[in-house]
């Protein structure tokens, strides 16, 4: 670990405010203010965070947003998360909503056209890990590649203030790959929550298998005349497949986007804080104000 006392908090606000809205709206509570808003789904987002800023103590925060469905990920693939359906209704005006409120607390919201918040995060991270130690906030596994000395994940688990922390070191002793071999774990197996197909037939253990004894895809390649004929005869029918499959799953980190330690400062003024959350109408969360150390 870094020895300064810098510490990043890199926050995936789409995956906190997917997780709240779910949380929330199977129940039909949308929260609805005087002004006819939904803000379910921005309370849950500003209740997580504040729990984990209260747990982690960062003296730097940023939150990373995809900024629209299309990126170059849709470019390359058209199936490209196809199969996710349109946001809800109640969740599209707090979109803005919660970048309001980020803005409030004075932290910086980044995102960028063309590509998703899993890019920005990764750029923003690989650039500030020898300047900070960088703990990034998510549910998302796939953030798991960017795993390195410096740079931990915490992975939302169910309910408010339960991570499971993972370092290089924890992902290795559970999978017996590299976080960055992840890429090609994912390229082989598909996700079928992105909607990519990887190479029909080859499921994580046999992905797994392939890695820990020829490293990544091009050793698998040049080793196909030792493994099983039906391993080899799948991967030579989708080829094409692994390798798009493997582009598709690559954060990409030199994104143009910049977080330097001077704009993520957190230090967060109290009355301006709660100037918004007045204006929003949200109640009971002054407590978890109150147990913030990092009011200017």
């Amino acid at each position: 670990m870094n020895d300064n006392k810098e510490k990043l908090l890199i926050v995936d606000g789409m995956a906190l405010l997917f997780r709240a809205y779910f949380a929330t709206a199977v129940t039909g509570q949308f929260m609805i203010n005087s002004k006819g808003i939904p803000t379910n789904a921005v309370y849950g987002f500003v209740k997580h965070f504040l729990t984990a800023v209260n747990q982690f103590q960062p003296s730097h925060v940023a939150v990373c947003w995809d900024m629209g469905s299309k990126t170059f990920r849709t470019e390359m693939f058209d199936g490209y998360k196809a199969n996710r359906p349109e946001a809800p209704i109640e969740l599209i005006p707090q979109f803005d909503l919660v970048k309001e409120v980020v803005e409030a607390f004075d932290i910086p919201n980044i995102g960028l056209a063309g590509y998703e918040a899993d890019d920005c995060i990764g750029t923003i991270a690989k650039e500030m890990k020898d300047a900070a130690e960088v703990i990034i906030l998510t549910g998302d596994q796939d953030i798991l590649q960017l795993l390195e000395e410096n740079i931990s994940v915490a992975l939302l688990k169910k309910g408010y203030g339960n991570y499971l922390v993972h370092t290089h070191e924890t992902f290795y002793e559970e999978k017996g790959i590299t976080p960055k071999q992840m890429i090609d774990l994912k390229a082989f197996m598909g996700d079928a929550s992105d909607n990519y197909p990887g190479v029909k037939g080859i499921g994580e253990k046999t992905a797994l298998k392939l890695l820990q004894s020829y490293e990544h895809i091009e050793g698998v390649l040049e080793n196909l005349h030792l493994i099983t004929k039906g391993q080899r005869v799948k991967i030579e029918q989708d080829l094409d497949m692994l390798h798009l499959s493997r582009q598709l799953a690559e954060i990409k980190c030199d994104v143009p986007v910049a977080c330097t330690l001077t704009d993520s400062v957190f230090r967060m003024d109290r009355n301006k804080v709660i100037e918004k959350f007045t204006e929003v109408e949200f109640r009971g969360m002054h407590k978890l104000l109150e147990d913030s150390k990092s009011f200017a």
